[in-house]
């Protein structure tokens, strides 16, 4: 196998893991009782969320910067990222003395854009979408001579991204399986591509699983028909691999030794992130929980130690604020009710007092005369509870349903 794969050698991912030792910090490997429990195999969480600037991005970025020539240097650098890819760049321009111009989309979430600018790049807002700020990262080169550094599709790039994959060998070394996040697909092809060929020459092999969010999942066409497939932009709250075409490169590797890409929806990962935060008390941006995702859903099954990639950390406090509502309700632990009422005092009692009944906690509550289909005596309630799983979910529904009301359960 070590003969066909393209991109970057063993020695190439050896001479990166000493050049990024300068500035990387060895993340910790954590285990998760809960997963192994769930998949019958010890399963482990590689924590590059905890990384500098919050993902593996570092990686990548410095060592594509570390091979720059003196003359490259001088001419600057630029690069367009809404978010880990400009604060890996930022950052390594920053370590090596190069002059870093960072092109992002107008509506960057702030702590991407004050976490950029901290590490002394001096960033363009420019574009309502990612196509747009690297057209005019692209203008900047022309125009100035600076050195484009792609996010992924750069055999320097992937040879950086793949020293995440020795440090799981060194740590786990009976892995059997690693999940990996893919979105343009740097860190899958150095990660797979590093494991892979190490493997080889132990005389065993590693399974490599790369998983995408359902709503921006190019590799799984592409690898099927076997050249590159743009996929429609669908929202996803896992932007950070929200790539709707994959890379070049990184196609021609995954090809080679990636084992199967599996997607999971926004619901799996919102749910994953929840369960990040309340067992593994990690901090984990949507990207960087497909891993878990996966896991979770009960797409990948494995027969000896798994080593899941948490891939960033970098999520806005809204973001993580609204993802974690729909992650309560995804675990059927937050639920959202509108009931008719009688326009009659007592009513609202009535119900607060079958709640209690039913042992559900209210948290939110609007009622309203005002709404569509509603009768001149009739009234809307709209209430959120929490609720403690599937069960108990359903039994607070029975309850108020043989008290004689009728509850819409609303989707979130």
């Amino acid at each position: 196998m070590i003969s066909t794969i393209p991109g970057p050698s063993l020695a190439d991912f050896d001479h990166a893991r000493d050049v990024v030792a300068a500035v990387v910090r060895r993340t910790p490997m954590e285990s998760s009782r809960f997963l192994a429990d769930r998949l019958g195999v010890p399963v482990h969480l590689k924590c590059e969320n905890l990384q500098r600037t919050g993902s593996y991005k570092l990686r990548g970025a410095f060592n594509r910067l570390s091979a720059l020539s003196p003359e490259e240097r001088a001419r600057g650098v630029v690069a367009a990222s809404a978010g880990n890819h400009a604060q890996g760049v930022a950052y390594a321009a920053r370590e090596l003395g190069i002059r870093a111009t960072i092109f992002m989309p107008v509506g960057v979430a702030l702590p991407k854009l004050d976490a950029t600018r901290a590490y002394g790049a001096d960033v363009v807002l420019h574009g309502d979408s990612v196509g747009e700020t690297l057209e005019a990262a692209q203008a900047f080169a022309n125009d100035t001579g600076a050195v484009v550094i792609p996010p992924f599709d750069h055999i320097d790039v992937i040879a950086g991204q793949g020293t995440l994959g020795l440090e799981v060998l060194d740590e786990v070394p009976d892995v059997a399986t690693i999940v990996v996040p893919i979105g343009g697909g740097g860190l899958a092809a150095g990660v797979a591509s590093a494991v892979k060929q190490r493997a080889a020459l132990e005389g065993r092999t590693i399974r490599v699983i790369g998983v995408q969010a359902e709503n921006a999942s190019p590799f799984v066409p592409s690898l099927a028909q076997g050249h590159a497939v743009q996929v429609p932009v669908v929202p996803t709250i896992a932007d950070g691999i929200a790539v709707y075409t994959p890379g070049e490169l990184t196609l021609e590797i995954i090809r080679e030794t990636v084992d199967e890409v599996v997607t999971v929806s926004d619901d799996d990962i919102a749910r994953a992130l929840l369960v990040l935060l309340e067992r593994a008390k990690l901090v984990v941006e949507p990207a960087g929980a497909v891993s878990v995702a996966a896991l979770m859903s009960g797409r990948i099954h494995s027969d000896g130690p798994v080593v899941a990639l948490l891939s960033g950390g970098n999520i806005d406090p809204l973001l993580m604020q609204r993802v974690i509502a729909h992650g309560l309700a995804a675990s059927d632990r937050y639920l959202t009710l509108e009931i008719g009422l009688p326009d009659r005092p007592g009513q609202l009692a009535r119900i607060a007092e079958l709640l209690a009944e039913a042992n559900a906690n209210v948290i939110e509550v609007l009622h309203t005369r005002h709404g569509n289909g509603l009768q001149i005596s009739e009234v809307a309630l709209r209430l959120s509870v929490e609720t403690r799983g599937p069960a108990h979910r359903a039994s607070v529904v029975d309850v108020l349903r043989r008290a004689g009301y009728e509850p819409r359960i609303v989707s979130e």
